[in-house]
């Protein structure tokens, strides 16, 4: 697994070895990247000025069943996370980030620039993001040329 940058670790959570890539700072159990989540749920929240009960009452949620997200007690499902970027608009790779900046680059300061990166062309207009992909594209090695043209299929020709 080596070739994939994957080394095998334990878990305290888990029975078996797992596969996983080290971050800048090592590898993270699940309980830590849950507690890293937690925190940075939490901050997020607060940074919108949206209390913990109006959050957990727009989730359907009661108090105390929200404020286990926040403590590492609970782990949120994928549609309670999408509901929870609907509420205070952050979007789930900024949660991810958090944990794992890693998969953005090969350095803290790769992974930075790339996140930057992607928070701009998140705030471009829609025209400006067209535009902004064409000129990607043929800057792109093993992209279709400046002149070509694809087609519904993915094709250039």
């Amino acid at each position: 697994m080596s070739s994939r940058g994957l080394v095998e670790t334990t878990d305290p959570e888990l029975e078996r070895p797992v596969y996983r890539q080290p971050g800048f700072d090592g590898i993270l159990t699940a309980k830590e990247m849950d507690e890293k989540i937690s925190a940075w749920l939490k901050k997020a929240r607060e940074k919108k000025g949206i209390s913990r009960a109006d959050a957990a009452q727009l989730l359907g949620l009661s108090v105390s069943v929200y404020g286990r997200y926040e403590r590492s007690e609970s782990r949120m499902t994928v549609p309670r996370l999408i509901h929870l970027c609907e509420i205070t608009g952050f979007t789930p790779l900024d949660m991810i980030f958090e944990v794992g900046p890693h998969l953005w680059g090969k350095t803290p300061e790769e992974a930075e620039d790339r996140r930057t990166l992607t928070k701009l062309v998140e705030s471009l207009p829609h025209d400006t993001i067209r535009d902004l992909i064409r000129l990607m594209k043929r800057m792109t090695p093993g992209e279709p040329s400046a002149g070509s043209v694809v087609t519904s299929n993915g094709e250039s020709r």
